[in-house]
């Protein structure tokens, strides 16, 4: 985060792939855009209405995936490790082009998104960033589910718990500082699933385009993927990314803490709308000055409150 101007890709990137629950392949470009425009993702297959923001007031759907939808009904899903890349690699602008429904899930993880987007690098521009910094605690309870998002002076933590009952997986958790950790393991970690539960996704009409090569498959005490783990913490550094993704829907780098128990796409979603429900507890923040240490990310001389 040393650099505090707005940042969009050097120039454009395509990749294909299989869309993890459709089963539909997709052709993906990503464009370099201009400051303050955000992200945004179009949809190249429909000739009207195909501009969807991701923004969390615009998820639609979050079971097993964050999916995104405009006022028409037009939809974009699978959103979640392409927008913890940008996160971590601190893209604030990018036009997103697809021509299908579903973001490729290529092996799982963001390991791939983030290797073309570091090798094309990115472009600054002389526009400052913005933030958006957490005043208040906030949490979510739900049965065994827990998530509260808090205020950090310098950056964007992330604490993750997860508990299953199978062999395998067990209990895990760890915690990350999303601009200052080397986030390799969790840019690499695959998402994943029990073997009994294939059944119930396919009834679902989910899961349709899953396979060893994009997902974890956890059977009894064994993973059925040859190649075994990548880390391992994968299965709750998976969720960590999930979280990643799911948090920049706010639109800014997020300054706060979260800690999150036996959570997913849904409570994150459900918690960002309690927060924003109530402009007491955020700041939107512009960054004044071209280079700004962790330490005084607070600095009133550095920081201009703009909402």
């Amino acid at each position: 985060m040393s650099i505090l101007t707005q940042s969009t890709i050097a120039k454009k990137i395509s990749l294909s792939g299989i869309g993890v629950h459709t089963g539909e392949m997709v052709n993906l470009n990503i464009l370099p855009s201009a400051p303050n425009s955000g992200i945004v993702f179009k949809r190249t297959d429909l000739k009207y209405n195909n501009i969807v923001v991701p923004n969390f007031e615009n998820v639609s759907e979050a079971t097993l995936c964050t999916t995104i939808s405009n006022k028409h009904g037009v939809k974009v899903s699978t959103i979640e490790h392409l927008m913890a890349a940008f996160l971590g690699l601190g893209i604030d602008n990018a036009i997103v082009e697809l021509d299908s429904q579903e973001v490729p899930i290529l092996d799982g993880s963001a390991k791939e998104f983030v290797k073309v987007l570091k090798e094309v690098g990115l472009k600054n521009s002389d526009i400052p960033i913005k933030l958006i910094r957490i005043n208040k605690h906030v949490e979510l309870e739900d049965g065994k589910k827990y998530i509260s998002l808090d205020k950090s002076n310098t950056t964007l933590e992330i604490e993750f718990e997860i508990n299953y009952e199978n062999k395998f997986i067990r209990g895990q958790k760890n915690k990350i500082n999303v601009f200052q950790d080397k986030l390799d393991t969790i840019y690499n970690s695959r998402t994943f699933c029990l073997y009994q539960d294939i059944e119930k996704l396919k009834k679902l009409g989910l899961g349709k385009g899953g396979s060893l090569d994009n997902a974890i498959v956890v059977k009894d005490d064994k993973i059925l993927n040859k190649d075994g783990l990548r880390n391992k913490n994968e299965f709750v550094n998976h969720k960590i990314l999930d979280c990643m993704g799911d948090l920049y829907l706010v639109g800014y780098r997020l300054i706060g803490s979260l800690k999150c128990r036996h959570g997913g796409h849904s409570l994150t979603n459900r918690l960002l709308r309690k927060v924003f429900s109530d402009t007491k507890n955020y700041s939107l923040l512009e960054i004044k000055g071209k280079n700004l240490p962790h330490s005084f990310i607070n600095n009133r001389h550095n920081l201009k409150s703009i909402a």
